[in-house]
């Protein structure tokens, strides 16, 4: 099968955050969904679903937890049950539920900078305190940078209330993959402490060329037990405004404790986001491979595009996801580069600083798009640089 990636789909005028919140004149490059239609059968069920004409309070499909189970297996090796699955109408209402249901008011949870802004506002939104702990800064020499975990530095920084780390795997916004051994450190010293894993793992389905994904939780039963992951099928197949989130919990306890914190307050998935991710998951796999070469030419293209023609950038190469991470220090921009480049060439990115202190001078890039989009935004950023 072939799939048109390369079509531009208007999106202003549909409600879009992403395209409507700036002027006409401004490309959006910011807000993390693709300008992709989503897979056609996932378009042709929620079709068949409206033209139905009712709209009643909805039940998850009865095998969706075990395709899920089975997707798991195939890919991952991982052995999940139905009952350790939980859907939940999002991460981010996800994240939260979690940070009020581990520990105590005034505990402490960490997450790694920079880091997905609601993993910075969760806690204190739950009467937690964040800490946070800078990932290591990698100049490649080539003009592309990385980052890794420092980990005996970071188990000398825990607070000795942390209850809870905010973990993102792939990570957003650096794009890292952490590989086997750095997860079963990380888990040891998190089991060690006491200390509960939420593997924010949505972008896992977004692996760039030949990098491969390790759930935390899979690596052993006693990871597991510490561990919430949490999945959805929102940024793989561009559903984000469906709603649709996937806690696994193996853990008993814990899924006693996220049921009844949630209990009251967390809506129940709606059924759009139930039969979109039910479409996604049993017949969106061929379009999520064409995606994935899409997006991982996409990626080649910024690489080569701001070597050669903005050498003053230095980016990431992601492993996953579709966001690239822009160091912007050595431009010679003054203040924030997201104001300058809204300023100067018309393109929202996301600004750097909202990720954390580690972020200032940084801007982070969506290139899920037609790659006619990706090049008008790559040379708006090389005309208005100094």
């Amino acid at each position: 099968m072939t799939f048109d990636f390369d079509r531009i789909i208007p999106r202003r005028g549909t409600g879009s955050s992403k395209w409507e919140y700036y002027p006409e004149d401004v490309l959006p490059m910011w807000v993390a969904d693709m300008d992709f239609a989503s897979p056609e059968p996932v378009v042709r069920a929620l079709r068949a679903h409206a033209e139905h004409g009712i709209f009643g309070y909805a039940s998850p499909p009865t095998d969706l937890a075990e395709l899920i189970c089975q997707r798991m297996a195939s890919l991952y090796h991982w052995e999940v049950t139905p009952e350790q699955v939980l859907f939940l109408p999002g991460l981010v209402s996800a994240i939260n539920v979690l940070c009020r249901a581990i520990g105590a008011p005034g505990d402490h949870v960490v997450t790694l900078t920079p880091a997905y802004m609601p993993f910075l506002s969760a806690p204190s939104n739950q009467g937690r305190v964040c800490d946070t702990f800078d990932m290591t800064y990698d100049d490649r020499g080539d003009g592309t940078i990385g980052y890794h975990l420092d980990l005996e530095a970071f188990a000398a920084s825990l607070h000795p209330q942390t209850r809870l780390i905010l973990l993102s795997q792939p990570h957003n916004p650096v794009g890292v993959e952490y590989d086997r051994e750095t997860l079963a450190r990380l888990a040891e010293i998190c089991i060690e402490r006491g200390i509960v894993i939420c593997s924010d793992e949505i972008h896992c389905d977004l692996m760039l060329g030949d990098t491969s994904h390790t759930p935390t939780a899979a690596i052993s039963p006693e990871i597991a037990a510490n561990t919430v992951t949490l999945m959805a099928p929102s940024k793989t197949f561009n559903l984000p405004g469906l709603g649709c989130g996937i806690a696994i919990i193996p853990n008993a306890e814990l899924r006693r404790q996220i049921l009844t914190t949630a209990a009251g307050i967390v809506p129940h998935v709606n059924a759009f986001g139930y039969i979109g991710a039910y479409a996604a998951y049993r017949e969106g796999e061929p379009w999520l491979k064409a995606l994935r070469a899409y997006l991982t030419e996409n990626r080649n293209i910024l690489v080569g595009y701001l070597a050669e023609h903005m050498p003053q950038l230095h980016t990431t190469v992601p492993e996953a996801t579709y966001l690239a991470w822009i160091d912007c220090r050595e431009a010679g921009i003054a203040g924030s580069p997201a104001a300058f480049f809204l300023e100067h060439a018309k393109l929202a990115l996301s600004d750097g600083r909202a990720f954390g202190e580690s972020g200032s001078g940084f801007v982070r890039l969506n290139f899920g798009c037609p790659r006619a989009v990706l090049l008008d935004g790559l040379a708006r950023m090389r005309a208005a640089l100094p």
